[in-house]
Order: structure tokens, then sequence, then C-alpha cells
């Protein structure tokens, strides 16, 4: 069983892994950006770290920052979530390498299920049934076209190495694929630095239910129609509370019922200890 683990995630999603690391009586670190510095996971944790500004690149999906927050709070473990770097096997590499547990799947299975169309094509090789789609990646719009022809009308056109609905779009004619292929390259691109593209048939009356076990928690996430849930941020903090996520050091910035941190240049001698804990709705 873990000591202390390092959520590596923001919102509900941490609330969650907070909940089971309190049931399980294991210590939480909270890793958060400047936008997220009085939400409510910050509040509750056990420990809290700054690890970078508003901009997530900086932050969640800094591989370094969030290693040098496990390190300097002393966790012997990093809970990802889901999204941001929860599906990074190269991130899962890094903890590893710094005798850290990342709790998910290994960077050899993440390696495997990188890719959304070549799982496709994986699964469907072992018999397994999957919803008709292109046959590999569109190579152009020509392909495209001929791709959603004989998959039939209306198509789901989405990114091979994300998810979230980024580079995602659904179409119902050529003239609506045309257009919306080249926004879907771009935010694919802009998203995960790939824009590859494949196409599904688009099921009018589904459920989706994705799961990703873990030792601590399940992540998971069900859609209906592809609705996301209302994402509400906190307004980002002042210029004066900015942070530097590269530091291997930290500086408490706050005295909430938990030890609060940000990661930056200036040394620091010793760390606190965890405040009182609240109830976790």
């Amino acid at each position: 069983m873990f000591r202390r683990i390092l959520i590596a995630n923001r919102g509900e999603i941490a609330l969650r892994v907070l909940r089971a690391c309190r049931t399980l009586g294991i210590e939480a670190v909270v890793a958060y950006s400047e936008a997220d510095r009085d939400s409510l996971p910050v509040q509750l944790a056990d420990e809290a770290i700054c690890i970078g500004p508003a901009d997530a690149k900086r932050s969640y999906l800094s591989a370094p920052a969030l290693i040098s927050a496990a390190v300097i709070t002393g966790c012997d473990a990093v809970h990802p979530g889901y999204g941001f770097l929860s599906e990074d096997e190269g991130f899962a590499e890094v903890v590893r390498a710094h005798d850290l547990t990342f709790i998910g799947p290994s960077a050899d299975v993440l390696d495997r299920f990188a890719s959304k169309e070549g799982t496709r094509r994986l699964l469907g090789s072992h018999g397994l049934a999957t919803i008709p789609g292109s046959d590999g990646m569109l190579r152009d719009d020509g392909h495209a076209l001929d791709e959603a022809d004989r998959i039939g009308y209306p198509v789901l056109i989405k990114p091979s190495a994300g998810g979230g609905g980024k580079g995602m779009r659904m179409v119902r004619t050529p003239r609506e694929l045309e257009s919306a292929i080249r926004i879907c390259r771009s935010e694919a691109k802009s998203a995960f630095g790939d824009d590859s593209l494949y196409l599904e048939k688009w099921l009018d009356d589904n459920r989706h239910v994705g799961t990703a076990p873990s030792s601590v928690a399940t992540r998971r996430s069900s859609r209906r129609r592809r609705p996301r849930p209302l994402d509400r941020r906190p307004g980002p903090s002042s210029p004066s509370e900015r942070c530097a996520p590269s530091s291997p050091r930290a500086t408490r910035t706050s005295g909430r019922s938990s030890s609060s941190w940000t990661v930056t240049a200036t040394p620091t001698s010793s760390r606190s200890t965890a405040g009182s804990r609240s109830s976790i709705p």
C-alpha cells in the first residue's frame, strides 16, 4: 500500500482520487495550477503544491513540474486521473525512472494503445467487434470522401492521438466533411502534436463508457451523445503569485486547512506537516 500519493489532475477527478485516498488511509498531495489555487481539492488535500501557471501545457501537462512536485512532497506514487498525462507512455516511464509508482497501465501498454485507430485494428485482429470505420488513417481529402461514402453518412471524424472532443466532428454530407476535416486536423495538431485522423460511423443512439483500472481508484467517464460536464475554472491568480514549475524546490504559499506549496526557485529548509482534514463531499 502506498503512503503518500501525488494527484496530478484537477477538479472532480482530483476529488475522486482524494476520496479514495482518504478511505484507504493514504496521504494525498494535490498538484494544482495557478487557476486552481482556491479549488476544493486544494483545500481538502493533506498537502498542495503549485506546479505552474493556468496554461495546462506549463502545469498539468508538464512532466518535469509533476515529477519535481512528487519528489519535493515525499510521494511514493503518482495518480494521473484521466486526461492530461494519464495515457502518456513517456510520462509513465519517467515516473518509474524516479522510483515512483505510476498508478495506471504500464508504459508498454500505453504505447501499444497510443493510437486509437491502431487500437481499432488490434481489436479487430482478435475478432472483437468494433464500430465500422475507415481503413487506416485518412491520407487526404479524397481518401476521406471515399471512406465516408463506403461507411455511410453520418460519420464521425476522430483524432487518432487523443480524445476529450478535440479534433472531433460529426458530419452528414461530403461538403461538411471537406470543411470539417481541415478544422479537425488543426485542432488535433494543436492539442496532441499529431494531426492523424480517421473515421467512424456515427451512432445516433449510443452510450459510451470508458474505464481504466488502477490500484487506488477506477478512472472512468460516461458520455451520451458526446455531452461534456460543465467545467468551471477559478480565475487566474495575480501576477505576484506566479510560480516556476521546473524548479526542484518548494515554498509554502498559504495556510488553509492543508499545507500548500508552490514550486519555485526559492530554497526552503523545511516543509510543514499536513493540517487538519476537512470532509470530502
